[in-house]
């Protein structure tokens, strides 16, 4: 399995998870996720994948700067309803780093390490496109993302154009891939910790 060699080196996010450790899952309840598990997760690579993670990782951070966030122990507002735009897409990176999940989600264990109920959508009262918030002690942040300053290559809509072409050729086809995943790269690697891109402001 041939995967971009940007995948490793993009920030990993390293988490405590308390339903981890009690089903001996992970020594300690410690998950680390990388780029590449919200790659498998969503079935492809793009700038709103990325800025995804990008943006749920910025969110733990700032939520726990001195520990790894506590996977299971954080609500997540979306401002936009489930079926609109990428908003499904962003939320399902958001539950894998955060574990919090809509009604589908784990019910816990003799009242403990539920998962359900802790992902809404259609939030009017967000004023970006999620809040993350702490369980324990209720501080929270509100995320978004700025990609106008990582805009997609000159000729990304006529590449495209003839990648899908039923006639395509695979150089045109290679050409399209190097381009598109060459934005998300950029993103990743050199924006990662950019607050221009990835925005990140206290919530009430």
């Amino acid at each position: 399995m041939a995967l971009p060699d940007f995948f490793a080196q993009a920030p990993r996010v390293r988490v405590h998870d308390a339903l981890a450790g009690f089903l001996g899952a992970a020594d300690d309840g410690i998950l680390e996720y990388g780029y590449v598990d919200a790659v498998r997760l969503a079935g492809h690579s793009c700038p709103t994948v990325a800025g995804a993670y990008l943006m749920a990782r910025a969110a733990l951070r700032a939520l726990y700067p001195d520990a790894p966030a506590e996977r299971g122990d954080v609500e997540v507002a979306m401002s936009a309803p489930e079926r609109e735009g990428t908003t499904g897409v962003i939320a399902q990176v958001f539950t894998l780093l955060t574990g919090a999940a809509a009604d589908n989600g784990f019910h816990g264990i003799a009242g403990r390490f539920a998962r359900s109920g802790l992902l809404e959508y259609g939030c009017s009262d967000v004023g970006a496109i999620a809040r993350f918030r702490r369980r324990d002690s209720g501080i929270a942040v509100r995320v978004s993302m700025d990609l106008s300053g990582i805009p997609p290559a000159p000729q990304m809509r006529e590449s495209m154009g003839r990648a899908l072409a039923a006639d395509a050729r695979s150089e045109d086809r290679r050409a399209f891939a190097s381009a598109w995943q060459d934005r998300v790269r950029r993103l990743l690697l050199e924006h990662a910790d950019d607050a221009n891109v990835i925005r990140v402001a206290p919530a009430g």
